[in-house]
């Protein structure tokens, strides 16, 4: 079974001055919380190690995002495809934008579209000047992702801004309803509000979910899993959410999750790869 990690984040150029990498102490004590020894690819910053670890994991793809993301550090889009470049066929390039300027946004989403990126990342709450989700200076650019058919990542779980109210779910919950043919992924899978999201995606099929590190062990997460293997089997997306969760370890706790094994591969597979348009 081929498998896709919707979210690996390498310790390559801006990545290794991310909180991820450059607080190290911080994300080793995440890691030891969430059950799991840190990865030793992300303690060496091993772009080589953490390949390694994707083998002896069977993961196939990596998806790799940009990020814009004022105090949590960004990633410049050229750096992502420099890297998907070097590891050809291994990993997926996703465009992160700065949403202040709507038409520098459009802009970028139409160059980034050019030069092979696969999906548009926007993190409203973690912007140096927070947005809520369903704030109107975004409709402009899930208006412009809809009409292209372009699919969106949006972290809205987790630390995704200055408070809570910046994960609610209502305001994702809106901009499913106005834009009812943009596919959206939340990434978090809008962990801590487990109960409400499932709502929201059991009535908004535009609706993608990857919990990721926020799935293991943490409240919420058999929820999550019974959706997974019930009505969300078709939109629930595997992704270990590396350097914070180790390759190969995240995958071998997974595949012990109450999946069945058609499930586990649309998990794990399918649902990413259809979502990116990598099985058209």
């Amino acid at each position: 079974m081929p498998i896709i990690d919707f979210r690996i984040r390498p310790p390559f150029k801006s990545f290794r001055g991310m909180v991820m990498y450059a607080s190290g102490d911080r994300r080793d004590r995440f890691t030891r919380q969430l059950g799991f020894e840190p990865a030793p690819s992300a303690r060496a910053e091993s772009v080589e190690l953490m390949v390694g670890e994707m083998d002896a994991a069977g993961i196939d793809l990596g998806v790799v995002v940009g990020r814009n993301s004022g105090p949590l550090g960004s990633v410049d889009n050229d750096e992502v495809m420099e890297f998907t470049k070097a590891h050809p066929g291994r990993f997926i390039p996703v465009a992160s934008i700065d949403v202040t300027d709507r038409r520098r946004a459009v802009a970028q989403i139409d160059g980034a579209v050019a030069a092979g990126f696969k999906a548009i990342n926007i993190e409203p709450g973690a912007y140096a000047n927070p947005l809520h989700t369903d704030d109107r200076r975004l409709y402009p650019i899930y208006a412009h992702c809809e009409d292209r058919g372009l699919p969106l990542i949006m972290m809205t779980g987790g630390n995704a801004g200055p408070d809570v109210s910046y994960t609610a779910p209502a305001t994702l919950d809106r901009v499913l309803a106005d834009f009812p043919t943009l596919r959206i992924v939340s990434s978090h899978g809008n962990w801590p509000w487990v109960a409400e999201i499932l709502h929201v995606a059991f009535r908004r099929s535009n609706l993608y979910l990857s919990p990721d590190m926020y799935l293991v062990n943490m409240p919420g997460m058999d929820d999550y899993v019974k959706a997974a293997n019930g009505f969300l089997s078709d939109r629930f997306i595997y992704a270990s959410s590396y350097p914070y969760c180790p390759i190969k370890d995240y995958k071998d706790w997974f595949c012990t999750l109450p999946l069945s094994d058609e499930n586990r591969e649309k998990v794990m597979y399918r649902n990413a790869a259809r979502f990116l348009g990598l099985d058209a």
